[in-house]
């Protein structure tokens, strides 16, 4: 029942009671990104979603515009604090994780969840072995499993297993648990950047 129902309704009551206040924060940490360089306030990417459909995910802008895709040898996305492409504003944004805000629209449209894996890109459909491919049988979510309990610190390969995991066991309790820890450690700010180099850049950006 949580699975089919309720967790549909949550996740849309609490975007409803949370949207003035998170609309807010949108809005002022959006002309903070528009005021450092001049340049769009929103990043918006094709994203993977349930059972495979394809849904277009908003974020704050937190890179320089133009910047090239630069991705780490398993394909996932490079992400470091001392990445050249983030502007001053788009670092901030990141360590406190405001830049994706913006999903609570994806959450409305349901597009996504507030718990759930996080979207891969379109193309990483094609590395999922017939395993992984069971993390898109839920909706992706602002935060999940990985967020909370690992952030950036574990390889492309194990968060799939890591989404995998939450997939076969979604309950309200072990939602309830990755929103707690979530918020603890986005305090904390832990594991906030990938200590992975690189490998490979494209400019689809």
């Amino acid at each position: 029942m949580y699975r089919q129902y309720f967790k549909r309704l949550l996740d849309v009551f609490w975007a409803i009671v949370l949207f003035p206040f998170v609309g807010s924060v949108i809005a002022l940490a959006g002309l903070s990104v528009w005021l450092e360089d001049r340049g769009p306030v929103f990043y918006v990417s094709r994203r993977l979603g349930k059972d495979g459909r394809l849904f277009w995910m908003y974020k704050l802008r937190s890179m320089k515009v133009n910047s090239p895709d630069i991705r780490n040898d398993d394909g996932s996305t490079f992400n470091s604090a001392s990445d050249p492409r983030l502007t001053r504003v788009g670092s901030l944004l990141r360590r406190t994780s405001i830049d994706e805000l913006p999903q609570i629209i994806n959450v409305i449209k349901g597009d996504m969840s507030f718990v759930g894996p996080r979207p891969d890109l379109p193309e990483h459909a094609n590395y999922y072995d017939p395993n992984e491919q069971r993390k898109l049988d839920v909706l992706p979510g602002i935060t999940g499993y990985n967020q909370a309990y690992f952030r950036n610190s574990v390889e492309w390969k194990h968060r799939l297993q890591n989404d995998v995991h939450y997939a076969d066991n979604l309950s309200f309790l072990f939602d309830a648990r990755i929103v707690l820890q979530t918020l603890v450690g986005i305090v904390a700010q832990r594991d906030v950047f990938a200590a992975s180099r690189p490998g490979w850049t494209s400019h689809d950006k």
